[in-house]
């Protein structure tokens, strides 16, 4: 590992390479054709390379989610809380998501604060589309600060290398395929943080780093991780900047311990943290042995294509440590493999640890080392377009991912029998095309709201007669079928 000193030779690298394609000031008309000024032309192109491979990230991860959306092919319930946490902050209400318990406060299950920054688009955009579009732009956003960090330490070519590779990261993709979760404001938070700290401006990066505890209740201790590289790099160059970094480590550990503790069980209807139990039951040394092969092919995934390994040469990478702590002392076998959102934090991070090695490595004494540094970041960036081929993206090639199906549209007219205002039970399929209109319940858990409706998807065949489930459900009340249309009914009470 190096100190903060191997940054400095790539900046007068950068300004050397800057001078070289200087060019006068007054530029005649006949001058716009110039070698100079093409010179130019394309140094504004550079320049704004970060911007426009965000610019088409968006779009690319906006139709993902988006047309998944309109296919109704929504995998989890996730979508739905979110939006009734967000709808309530919309209408200057508690956060209640339904879905969790009638009248379970959304701050007593994650704390997640942050995406009441979202309500004022909802206000005007009352959709679970405007969830999925935020986040799009989110992790988009979030390349910028990976592209021009890669940028400045290794040149542009090898910077826009870096950036397309974990633009195409398959944890940011998982991610994207993964309805929405709160976890899309760490992301950029995260690349932010980072890119300041390899331009040695420690307090931005702190800066940037401390809104994590308002994200979700782990991220305080990534919040610890991130300031103690800061107080690692920092100590020797700017000793007046530890202090800072070692009292926001000390921040975040304590604001992790203090939020769930304290914050989420005063939230809670009963007094505690919920997911206390995915701890294995043998205690955190057995959770970690546990899917052990698992959790060895996970971390292959995040090292060795994103990174060649030389990832693990740079200080960075500690960031990564308390997400996967957690995930991999778990007993929830969801948490230890490479679906779903759990990664996509970790992207970032591998990212930029890899740009800080690759610097690193370059100046080794070692040449086969720079020979392998100076060639990685084409490889990373063709090995996540050649993994693309088998990820969500891959699915923008695709006809059918535009297309809206006739049992879909079939599926929606019976949904919009629903009136609004209406009290609702569900299961994950109808529930995103309910939630911003009605009170939307969780179907098959104690109630003690008897709702208008219930809103089944029955194509599994996990229930052969919905009528009966119904009244299994809530006895005393009958229900009838309202109408049912290609494997979703739609049952109204009497």
């Amino acid at each position: 590992m190096s100190g903060p000193q191997s940054d400095a030779p790539a900046v007068e690298a950068v300004a050397d390479e800057s001078v070289a394609g200087s060019v006068p000031e007054r530029i005649t008309a006949r001058d716009q054709s110039s070698p100079a000024s093409a010179g130019r032309a394309g140094d504004r192109l550079w320049d704004r390379a970060p911007y426009l491979l965000a610019a088409a990230l968006f779009v690319a991860y906006a139709l993902v989610s988006v047309c998944r959306f309109r296919r109704m092919e929504s995998r989890s319930w996730d979508l739905g809380i979110f939006e009734q946490a967000v709808r309530a902050y919309a209408h200057l209400q508690v956060p209640v998501a339904d879905l969790k318990g009638p009248g379970a406060n959304i701050l007593g299950d994650h704390f997640s604060p942050v995406t009441a920054l979202l309500a004022p688009a909802y206000r005007v955009f009352p959709s679970p589309v405007t969830l999925l579009v935020a986040q799009a732009l989110l992790f988009a956003v979030s390349a910028i600060p990976v592209t021009r960090a890669a940028t400045r330490l290794l040149g542009r070519a090898c910077g826009l290398a870096v950036g397309v590779a974990y633009g195409l990261s398959w944890g940011i993709q998982r991610a994207v395929d993964f309805d929405f979760h709160e976890i899309c404001f760490a992301v950029p938070l995260i690349a932010f943080s980072l890119e300041a700290l390899l331009r040695q401006r420690w307090r931005a990066a702190l800066l940037w780093a401390l809104p994590l505890v308002l994200v979700k209740e782990d991220l305080g201790v990534t919040l610890a991780a991130l300031a103690v590289v800061v107080a690692i790099r920092c100590r020797r160059q700017d000793p007046k900047a530890l202090p800072y970094a070692l009292g926001v480590a000390a921040f975040g550990a304590v604001a992790a311990l203090v939020t769930l503790t304290l914050i989420i069980p005063a939230f809670n209807s009963v007094g505690s943290y919920d997911y206390w139990n995915k701890v294995g039951e043998g205690g955190a040394t057995a959770g970690l042995f546990e899917g052990l092969d698992t959790k060895l092919r996970t971390l292959l995934w995040l090292l060795l294509p994103t990174t060649g390994l030389l990832a693990l040469r740079s200080p960075l990478l500690l960031v990564a440590l308390p997400t996967l702590g957690w995930r991999f002392l778990s007993g929830d076998d969801h948490y230890w493999g490479t679906d779903w959102h759990y990664s996509a934090v970790l992207m970032p991070v591998v990212a930029l640890a890899l740009v800080d090695a690759v610097d690193i490595a370059r100046r080794s004494e070692k040449p086969w080392l720079r020979t392998y540094a100076d060639r990685l970041p084409a490889c990373v960036a063709a090995a996540a377009l050649a993994l693309t081929t088998t990820l969500p993206l891959a699915g923008l090639t695709e006809s059918a991912t535009y297309e809206k199906s006739r049992q879909v549209t079939a599926r929606e007219r019976l949904l919009d029998r629903v009136p609004d205002g209406a009290t609702v039970e569900a299961n994950i399929g109808p529930i995103s095309r309910l939630t911003s209109r009605a009170r939307v319940f969780w179907v098959g858990a104690a109630r003690p709201v008897v709702p208008d409706y219930l809103a089944l998807d029955v194509r599994s065949g996990w229930t052969k007669d919905p009528v009966a489930y119904a009244g299994q459900l809530h006895p005393g009340t009958r229900y009838v079928a309202e109408a049912n249309a290609y494997g979703y009914v739609l049952l109204r009470k009497e």
